[in-house]
């Protein structure tokens, strides 16, 4: 009786121990994983660097999120305009430099067709709108919970912004914080339809892009 009570005991305990070091390999996983995307942009590694720009001269990837300041968030919703697609997150330092100058280009052409859309990665709805609010941002933006809008854009460090077309073709990316300058000069060729004639496809030749 004490040997089948000190086997169930074992067994238990075993089991208690095996599901503790899932859940740490899982923290420990995510912390990683977050780690990856907020600071491999400061290593300028090859991949991070190459962000996206297997997609340049391809259709953009569709997807309907749900929205931080919008019902919903979806490329659809705004067929035969250019579209300046951000992805970023509250816990990156970088994006916090380039937020205000997406905001800025946003109410530049709020009369005009060139659309900004953010997407938010992997963040919690408390932080992505506490975010929103502290930079004062008006134009659209979504939660990519689960981080399958992130994969398909091949998206592996922030932030990193997609420049569409009329007909939905991704034509450029920035990898890295954008400044003020270049995203306006851009926003005005996708408007007249220089963007292909001023930077051609445009990719991150030497893998990573700073401020301007």
């Amino acid at each position: 009786m004490l040997l089948q009570e000190f086997m169930k005991i074992t067994v238990q305990v075993k089991g208690e121990v095996i599901k503790g070091i899932a859940i740490l390999v899982t923290a420990i996983l995510i912390s990683l994983f977050a780690i990856f995307l907020a600071t491999g942009l400061i290593n300028k590694t090859y991949a991070t660097g190459r962000s996206g720009e297997q997609l340049i001269g391809s259709k953009a990837p569709e997807f309907v999120a749900n929205g931080i300041n919008a019902k919903s968030v979806s490329l659809s919703n705004h067929r035969g305009s250019p579209i300046i697609l951000n992805f970023w997150a509250s816990w990156c330092p970088p994006c916090r430099d380039e937020t205000p100058h997406f905001e800025k280009v946003s109410r530049l052409y709020a009369e005009k067709d060139v659309v900004v859309i953010g997407i938010n990665v992997q963040d919690d709805l408390t932080n992505a709108n506490e975010y929103i609010k502290e930079f004062d941002v008006t134009f659209s933006n979504g939660m990519d919970m689960n981080g399958r809008i992130m994969v398909d854009y091949g998206v592996t460090g922030l932030p990193v912004t997609f420049f569409l077309d009329r007909e939905g073709m991704i034509i450029g990316t920035w990898v890295g914080s954008i400044g003020e300058r270049s995203l306006e000069t851009r926003a005005e060729a996708l408007e007249n339809g220089s963007f292909q004639d001023l930077y051609g496809l445009d990719r991150n030749k030497n893998g990573f892009r700073s401020l301007d």
